[in-house]
């Protein structure tokens, strides 16, 4: 554990610790370290532990980052994170064979490179179909619980199939096809024996799946520095804008804890003006409550992600403070927690200032391997 020396008094907030999923060119399962912390400022007089990165609770070999829950990922007792599954997982996430027509992975949507999104206001999927909703990031999804804008899914298993159904994303007409395509590949047998002691089937190929998605974590991000008492790390403007976050916009209503997400469902009015409005939750309950209402996606490395919003119609943070700042777009299923802000323009430039602090350090990512044959 590194010592900073800072004069301050640590910000009580409930947060966590640190690491990510390495980056790697072989095929070789690696140990997933640490990054290294910030220097030691030389001349404040009083020593403060910073915490380091520690094991998650449910699979030890794994290291949480500074400002993360280490204590609950959301590993289901049926599948059990091992490092064996992760790397069969993260060779599955590459492999465009999964689809119909062998054009689309699960990093088409959701690549490592550009926010673990594409980037895109929707993505492109089998025979050049475009989806209708925004692909939302994998970052720290494992502390999402439901999955998909919507909530659909249960867990990061039933999401992974998710795709591989779609007709317009992967678009395969069951998870028997996928199966008889995994297991004509030579190659990942001793992959699927060591992770699960037998070949291909449906339910551990989305295990997988889900296994290597679970170590996308992020965290140490310069906020998580300040909050734990390295004051030096965050300027003035981006302490204004963490004092809005938390105070005047009060957008830790929803954006809460240490992913910064309540994952819950609200109506912000995106998109109900239009004739036929996607209307998210209702879809899945059928509660009138939940007309219009979709998933709370976290603030961490938010700056990677655009654009935003579950229909990718707002293309920058600018925009989207200024969508809250008037208080959403009125319609009869409004959340009530939607009020204008009043925020000045500065203000506004403080609070997006404060987001970017929220990037982890060091950024998530993995290279896409060489896959079996």
């Amino acid at each position: 554990m590194k010592r900073l020396f800072i004069a301050t008094t640590i910000l009580t907030l409930s947060v966590g610790c640190f690491s990510a999923v390495p980056k790697r060119d072989d095929l070789k399962m690696l140990p997933i370290k640490a990054a290294p912390k910030t220097p030691a400022p030389e001349t404040q007089p009083l020593a403060i532990d910073l915490p380091a990165s520690r094991p998650a609770r449910e699979a030890p070999f794994l290291m949480v980052p500074l400002g993360l829950d280490s204590e609950n990922l959301n590993i289901p007792a049926a599948n059990p994170l091992t490092p064996e599954k992760i790397e069969l997982g993260r060779l599955l996430y590459f492999d465009a064979r999964l689809s119909a027509d062998n054009t689309v992975s699960c990093a088409t949507c959701h690549n490592p490179d550009t926010g673990w999104t594409d980037q895109s206001q929707f993505s492109t999927g089998v025979k050049g179909q475009k989806g209708v909703r925004n692909s939302p990031t994998v970052i720290n999804s494992t502390y999402m619980g439901l999955q998909f804008w919507d909530g659909r899914a249960t867990n990061l298993e039933e999401q992974a199939a998710g795709p591989l159904l779609n007709p317009v994303e992967m678009g395969n007409k069951n998870l028997d096809e996928v199966v008889n395509k995994i297991r004509e590949i030579a190659g990942y047998q001793p992959y699927f024996q060591t992770a699960f002691g037998e070949g291909p089937t449906k339910k551990n190929i989305v295990k997988a799946i889900a296994s290597f998605e679970r170590t996308v974590l992020s965290g140490n991000s310069r906020y998580d520095l300040y909050a734990f008492g390295d004051k030096t790390v965050m300027n003035e403007s981006e302490i204004r804008g963490m004092e809005i976050f938390f105070g005047k916009a009060n957008c830790a209503l929803c954006h809460a804890g240490p992913n910064f997400s309540d994952n819950m469902f609200h109506n912000l009015g995106v998109g109900m003006g239009a004739k036929r409005p996607d209307l998210g939750r209702f879809v899945v309950t059928r509660a009138k409550a939940d007309r219009g209402a979709f998933k709370t996606p976290t603030v961490r490395e938010v700056a990677k992600t655009a654009p935003f919003m579950h229909d990718g119609s707002q293309k920058t943070l600018e925009e989207v403070v200024e969508f809250y700042n008037k208080g959403g777009e009125p319609n009869p299923s409004l959340d009530p927690r939607m009020k204008p802000l009043g925020l000045t323009l500065e203000e506004k430039a403080d609070l997006v200032a404060f987001m970017k602090t929220l990037d982890g350090n060091p950024y998530p990512t993995v290279s896409p391997p060489p896959l079996p044959q």
